[in-house]
C-alpha cells in the first residue's frame, strides 16, 4: 500500500528549501511517495513528483508535513480542514507553537513517521457566520486560532455589541474583538493580555482590544455557547473580520459575527507525549529553573541560619 505525504513549505526562505531537500530525500529513502504543495517547487524536485493539482486528494495522503512556523502550519490546515489528515510541523520559525518537532530534529522526526509512532491529537476551530446590512448572502469562515474584528481606519473606534446565546451582554467602543479558540490562546489573544487556555479546555474566548468600558474583560464561554458581535450602526467606522490572519472580510456598520465551535476539529501528529505545561515552559522560554533554584537557595538559606541559631543556642545553655 502506498503512503503518501504532502510536504508544505514556504519556498521564499533558503532555510526551508534545504529542509524541503532534506525531508523529500528522508521521505522516499523510508518508502513514501511525496507530493509538494507547491508547483514551481515540485518542478525544483523533478517531474516525477505530485503537485498542487492534488489538492482534492489530499484526504488520501498519510500526514501533511510543514516545515516552517505557525504561519506555514496555518496555511496546511486550509489543506487538511474537513479531511481526517493530521498535520505534522517541524519548526523553522521562532516559537512555532503548533510544531511538533525542530529543524534538527527533522530526521528522527520521519523515521518516527515510517514506523506508525506517533498519536494524532484533535484541536477544536471556531465556526464564522457573518450576516451584512442589505444583502441575503450569508458568508461563512472558520478559524484554527482566531477570528478578529479589527476597526479598518485608524483614525476611530469601532462600536460593537456582544452578546452570547442570543442575549445581549454588553456594548462599548474599541479597537477590536477577538474570538479564540484554546489553541489560539497562545496567539494574538495572548498578546492582548487573554488567559492561556489548556488544549483539553473546549472553550470559546473573546478578548477585546483596547475598549472604552469598565466591563471589557475577556470572556469563556463552553463548546455548545455562542457569541454574536454586532458592527453598532452607530459606529462611526467600518470593520474587517480576518480569520487566522489569513481571509478577511469586509464589515459596514450593521454586520453581524456569529462565532461559536466548528464541527470539523483539525487534527495534529503528535511525537511527544509530555504534558501541555512543558510545552508552554519550552515554547515561552519560562524561567521555571530560575525560581526553582532561588526557592531551593532561599530554603537553603534558612535552614543555615536555623542550624547557626540552633548551635548559639546550644553554645549559650552549656556556658550557662
Amino acid at each position: 500500500m502506498t503512503r503518501r505525504v504532502l510536504v508544505v513549505t514556504h519556498g521564499g526562505r533558503a532555510e526551508a528549501i534545504a529542509s524541503l531537500d532534506e525531508a523529500v530525500r528522508e521521505l522516499e529513502a523510508s518508502g513514501f511517495e511525496v507530493a509538494l504543495h507547491d508547483d514551481e517547487l515540485a518542478e525544483t524536485f523533478g517531474d516525477h513528483m505530485a503537485t498542487a493539482r492534488l489538492r482534492e486528494g489530499v484526504g488520501e495522503c498519510e500526514v501533511v508535513m510543514v516545515l516552517g512556523g505557525d504561519g506555514t502550519i496555518l496555511r496546511a490546515a486550509e489543506l487538511t480542514h474537513g479531511t481526517s489528515v493530521p498535520i505534522l510541523g517541524v519548526n523553522l520559525g521562532h516559537v512555532g507553537f503548533l510544531a511538533e518537532s525542530e529543524r534538527d530534529d527533522l530526521r528522527a522526526a520521519v523515521a518516527r513517521l515510517a514506523r506508525h509512532d506517533y498519536v494524532v491529537e484533535e484541536r477544536s476551530v471556531v465556526a464564522v457566520t457573518v450576516r451584512r446590512p442589505g444583502e441575503d448572502e450569508v458568508l461563512t469562515g472558520w478559524a484554527l486560532n482566531e477570528a478578529t474584528i479589527e476597526k479598518a481606519q485608524r483614525q476611530r473606534m469601532i462600536e460593537v455589541g456582544i452578546e452570547v446565546d442570543g442575549r445581549p451582554l454588553s456594548s462599548f467602543g474599541c479597537d477590536g474583538i477577538i474570538v479564540s479558540t484554546s489553541t489560539g490562546s497562545t496567539a494574538h489573544a495572548f498578546s492582548a493580555g487573554g488567559p492561556v487556555l489548556w488544549p483539553e479546555l473546549d472553550g470559546v474566548l473573546l478578548v477585546p482590544l483596547s475598549a472604552h468600558a469598565l466591563f471589557a474583560r475577556p470572556l469563556v464561554i463552553g463548546p455548545r455557547s455562542s457569541y454574536r458581535i454586532t458592527v453598532l450602526d452607530r459606529s462611526p467606522v467600518s470593520a474587517v473580520l480576518t480569520c487566522d490572519g489569513r481571509r478577511s472580510i469586509d464589515l459596514p456598520a450593521g454586520s453581524e459575527v456569529e462565532v461559536r465551535r466548528g464541527e470539523h476539529p483539525l487534527r495534529f501528529a503528535r511525537l511527544s507525549t509530555a504534558p501541555f505545561t512543558d510545552r508552554l515552559v519550552s515554547k515561552f522560554s519560562l524561567p521555571v529553573v530560575g525560581w526553582r533554584e532561588a526557592a531551593d537557595d532561599a530554603a537553603a538559606a534558612r535552614a543555615r541560619a536555623a542550624a547557626l541559631t540552633d548551635a548559639v543556642t546550644e553554645d549559650d545553655e552549656e556556658e550557662a
